[in-house]
């Protein structure tokens, strides 16, 4: 409570007197400090449950290629005789999955940490050719058809291998799951290597499955938005967040005349 009093200049003998009751506007700022502490809270566990979510998306698809090479390796040692150059083949490809579940990892972590990537130069044909290999067992178990188009004289682009692979990784697959369940048309998976008008690189992704509906179009880069029932909606986030940390630019749109099409710009390295 607050009391005050004045006196008028014209006349000593009359004057004002005020009492103002501040409980409400205590209680008022109470409530804005406790709001103000739930919404940072609310901030620390949607940042939190963002990167667990993130980490445990990107992990996935080498724990997959993990599970699936350690059962092809006891379906070999089970025949009679054992296979010993298909197990040794295979164990070979467990290694290298953990080893780049190790890399995602630290890939994830310095991109949220936003500390500096390690950016080298980088043959982008090259490091397509060698993403579609990490997608070769799913190819062959969905049937698909995967072509490729690589422009001879793409230019060289600088960033993080990892972060870079993980995105044409994540863009091959969500192509392979769009097709997966097409059975009225050929499931095909182009991937494009382009030099455009601005000079940049780039690379485009085509299949022929099920499209993006108008509605998701605006959407589908969203963070915890999907349009798969077992997704988390974190890729294509992801996906966009590296790009753009790579001064690039990604984007969605139609294919004619079935499926989608994801293309990403990075600038060349010689900028």
């Amino acid at each position: 409570m607050l009391i005050g009093s004045a006196s008028f200049e014209e006349s000593e003998d009359q004057g004002v007197s005020f009492v103002l009751n501040l409980t409400e506007r205590k209680r008022a700022e109470e409530a804005l400090h406790h709001a103000q502490a739930q919404l940072a809270h609310v901030t620390r566990v949607t940042t939190l449950n963002a990167l667990t979510a993130s980490i445990a998306h990107e992990v996935n698809q080498p724990l997959a290629t993990i599970i699936t090479n350690a059962n092809s390796a006891l379906r070999w040692l089970a025949r009679q005789p054992p296979d010993l150059g298909e197990v040794h083949d295979a164990v070979e490809s467990i290694v290298q999955a953990g080893h780049r579940a190790g890399s995602v990892i630290g890939g994830m972590r310095a991109l949220f940490r936003k500390t500096t990537a390690v950016s080298v130069a980088l043959d982008l044909n090259r490091l397509i050719e060698e993403t579609r290999t990490l997608v070769h067992c799913e190819v062959i178990r969905h049937q698909i058809l995967v072509q490729t188009d690589l422009a001879a004289e793409l230019p060289q682009v600088v960033g993080d291998r990892v972060q870079l692979q993980q995105v044409l990784l994540n863009l091959l697959m969500n192509g392979i799951e769009a097709m997966k369940d097409v059975t009225d048309r050929p499931r095909v998976l182009l991937i494009q290597s382009r030099c455009d008008a601005a000079g940049a690189a780039l690379v485009s992704v085509h299949d022929t499955g099920i499209g993006l509906k108008p509605q998701a179009e605006d959407r589908i880069f969203d963070g915890f938005y999907t349009t798969k029932t077992e997704g988390l909606g974190m890729g294509l986030t992801i996906c966009r967040m590296i790009v753009e940390a790579h001064v690039g630019r990604l984007w969605a749109s139609a294919n004619a005349p079935f499926g989608s099409v994801f293309q990403f710009t990075l600038p060349p390295a010689h900028n």
